[in-house]
């Protein structure tokens, strides 16, 4: 059980952090260069399908690793311990991604125009940033690299 949960959280972090580089690196630029709107709106129409499944993937998936790291939840307190930091810094990256999608929903793409498209790019950047930082993390919970 435990490989096929580990395979579908390395599956969703694979779209979720691959959606966004592609979205950041080639989509984003070619936007902003044009002042299109319709570029970003087409990608995320597209990607949405498969990029919020696969970030509710790896949430689920990656609570389930860390219990199974750290089974019992009053150790989740203990911040001395490596893993237990780890969990917590995933933890708040994802709060940081939620959060920050959340003020795009509301604010900016509801009146997303050619006039506040960078407003929306100061939001694609950090996630993207955080999405890569979580596969980081992620790699670091086999290679000791954080601890």
């Amino acid at each position: 059980m435990h490989g096929i949960v580990l395979l579908l959280h390395i599956l969703g972090a694979t779209v979720w952090t691959g959606g966004h580089l592609v979205l950041a690196l080639a989509i984003l630029p070619k936007a902003l260069r044009e002042n299109s709107v319709s570029r970003i709106q087409d990608f995320e129409q597209a990607y949405e399908k498969i990029g919020i499944p696969a970030l509710i993937i790896q949430v689920l998936s990656g609570v389930w690793l860390a219990y199974r790291l750290v089974p019992d939840f009053a150790l989740w307190l203990q911040m001395d311990n490596p893993v237990v930091r780890l969990i917590w810094f995933k933890l708040l990256l994802l709060l940081i991604t939620l959060l920050l999608a959340a003020d795009a929903r509301i604010r900016v793409i509801p009146t997303l125009s050619s006039k506040n498209l960078r407003q929306l790019a100061w939001h694609i950047i950090p996630v993207t940033l955080i999405s890569v930082l979580f596969v980081v993390l992620g790699v670091s919970f086999r290679t000791g690299w954080w601890f």
